[in-house]
């Protein structure tokens, strides 16, 4: 393989030159920029990139840190990381951290020891004292959940204001009896939710009642089943259920399936998110539509503005309501 030597005596111009125009510097004239380009290809001269990254004291590499690569939320949101890392030329490292201090210490270090340029965070369970801590010297960004006392620039939905529209759909369509299957209240995104589902019981003068109101350990379909069966075994059940999460509430979909009662007609269902899944299932859910690929595209661009030391503001993205059949009586 040729060296950069070689490419600058074929374009009879210094090795600096060479530099500069692999570099794109403004001060290298068209016709040099050309020659040097010409011999580079006739040489199949492929520079190297660590070399490069060590003088410009960077790596190239943005870190996801997920806390499970199985939930389907955030296929989307990371192919939107990615499409925007590679469009300015970084790559991006999947770190599913599986809420594991451990392994956090490993991520974070890779940021001091500069093996990687920035974080976008989206595990609800990282340690939010440490990330705070590391964000006062490196560049981090936190990506759907974040941390509401914190500094670090985040992208969201308004979460209080999504649960709040679902949970008056079902009341606009004559349910009292409105159910919630929320998550650990530890996560700032299960607090909302929850806060938007009794914001609406309030408005229309419905009771809040905990027997209704179910939390699970972890976001897996099982644990919507679990959850349901749960419900389906009040003296009084509910008619209508919230799910913050659409595998939670496709898990109790199969639940509510396997008691022989039907959706919508026994129990209305909606979920959150809209995962590709959630036009699977019969009948098809109602969901609340986060913009997860434009929440990956902005999270990316954001970490990299940010790595450039420019100003970066949080960033609340749009929900919609997605009606289908499993409200649709």
């Amino acid at each position: 393989m040729a060296n950069i030597q070689e490419v600058a005596q074929k374009a009879g111009v210094s090795v600096a030159t060479v530099s500069r125009v692999l570099n794109q510097h403004p001060t290298v004239t068209a016709k040099t920029r050309l020659k040097v380009e010409t011999a580079i290809e006739e040489l199949n001269y492929e520079p190297s990139m660590l070399g490069r990254n060590l003088r410009n004291s960077e790596s190239r590499l943005l870190l996801v840190l997920i806390p499970s690569i199985s939930n389907p939320f955030y296929t989307e949101i990371i192919n939107g990381i990615e499409d925007t890392a590679i469009t300015n030329g970084y790559n991006i490292l999947l770190c599913d951290t599986d809420s594991n201090p451990q392994r956090e210490h490993i991520y974070f270090n890779m940021v001091k020891n500069k093996l990687a340029d920035g974080i976008i965070s989206m595990d609800p369970a990282v340690d939010m004292e440490k990330l705070n801590g590391l964000a006062m010297q490196y560049p981090i960004i936190q990506c759907s959940e974040y941390d509401e006392k914190g500094t670090i620039p985040y992208v969201t939905i308004d979460n209080q204001l999504a649960a709040y529209r679902a949970v008056k759909h079902l009341i606009k369509l004559g349910h009292k009896k409105i159910a919630l299957i929320n998550s650990d209240e530890r996560f700032l995104y299960a607090r909302e939710r929850r806060a938007g589902y009794e914001q609406a019981l309030r408005e229309f003068n419905l009771p809040i009642q905990e027997k209704w109101i179910y939390h699970t350990n972890h976001l897996e379909f099982e644990f919507g089943q679990q959850a349901m069966r749960k419900l389906l075994q009040t003296e009084e059940k509910p008619t209508a259920v919230f799910s913050v999460s659409d595998t939670l509430a496709i898990g109790a979909l199969k639940e509510i399936n396997a008691h022989e009662l039907n959706v919508p007609e026994d129990i209305a269902l909606v979920g959150f998110d809209k995962i590709s899944f959630s036009n699977m299932t019969n009948p098809t859910l109602t969901t609340v539509s986060q913009p997860m690929y434009k929440m990956g595209c902005t999270a990316a661009d954001m970490l990299i503005r940010k790595i450039h030391n420019k100003d970066v503001e949080s960033v609340i993205l749009d929900h919609e309501l997605v009606i289908r059949e499993s409200t649709m009586g």
